[in-house]
């Protein structure tokens, strides 16, 4: 939990949203956000009770009942089934957050063909098959809103991270477009693109206070950010509020990417 407080947006009360990653770190934080705004959440991870606890956590705090699955977003055709599994079930998603991927760290010379592929796979291509799933009915339904989650490492060029890096920068290029294809039926496609967020996943394998150090000093603002900053960003794209904007990648990164050498 980060004790994030978040606005109320009456667009967004019992609206179904769709979170892929949504067990835990950033996706996590979504799930609690939207359900404190009444939205009923969908979400999915990897293991098969990974989001009981959740689940219950959200309950406890009087939301309404989330819905989560099990699923490998890499497996195009049991994704897609799983997203019609939940419209038929609950009604047309409203409102989807591509969240999903991880960011291990790879050397350029241990990265083989296969590897590759599964990183654009995990990072970037269920992001557009998930869109193509729902935007039929989110058309139907007049409209919604589609968020897609992005990182700042590409923008900065940041080392062992070049299959994360290159998937993580094609949605600038799948935000743009489907904007401009899905904008007539009044679909908004946007992407928040965080920057150094402490999670759990990154407090076990990559924080300690020389890292706290760096990220502060390369960044404008000189806090930590956590997953609440992401969370705000994604429910003001998400909810009606923001309703003039589409093909728009939203940095949330304390200014990190404005990083430059000083002569």
């Amino acid at each position: 939990m980060t004790g994030a407080s978040y606005t109320r947006y009456a667009s967004l009360a019992g609206r179904l949203v769709f979170i892929s990653g949504g067990s835990s770190g950033i996706g996590a934080e979504l799930v609690r956000a939207f359900a404190a705004q009444g939205s009923t959440v969908a979400f999915c991870g990897t293991k098969p009770d990974g989001g009981q606890a959740l689940v219950e956590e959200v309950l406890a705090a009087g939301g309404p009942t989330p819905v989560y699955a099990a699923c490998d977003v890499r497996d195009v055709a049991a994704y897609q089934a799983l997203l019609a599994r939940v419209m038929a079930d609950h009604g047309p998603i409203r409102v989807l957050i591509n969240n999903a991927g991880r960011d291990d760290r790879h050397r350029m010379e241990d990265v083989t063909s296969d590897f590759w592929d599964d990183r654009l796979s995990l990072n970037l291509k269920h992001f557009f098959f998930a869109i193509q799933s729902v935007a039929p009915g989110m058309a139907a339904a007049g409209g919604g809103a589609i968020v897609n989650m992005g990182s700042v490492s590409w923008m900065r060029g940041r080392p062992n991270l070049v299959g994360y890096t290159t998937a993580k920068a094609g949605i600038l290029g799948l935000t743009r477009t489907l904007a401009r294809e899905l904008g007539e039926r009044n679909i908004r496609v946007n992407a928040v693109v965080p920057g150094a967020i402490v999670t759990d996943r990154q407090n076990t394998l990559h924080r300690d206070a020389a890292a706290d150090q760096g990220f502060l000093d390369a960044q404008c603002l000189k806090v930590r950010l956590d997953a609440g900053h992401v969370a705000r960003a994604t429910l003001f794209l998400a909810a009606d509020d923001s309703d003039g904007m589409t093909g728009q990648h939203v940095l949330v990164d304390a200014g990190i990417a404005q990083q430059s050498v000083i002569v």
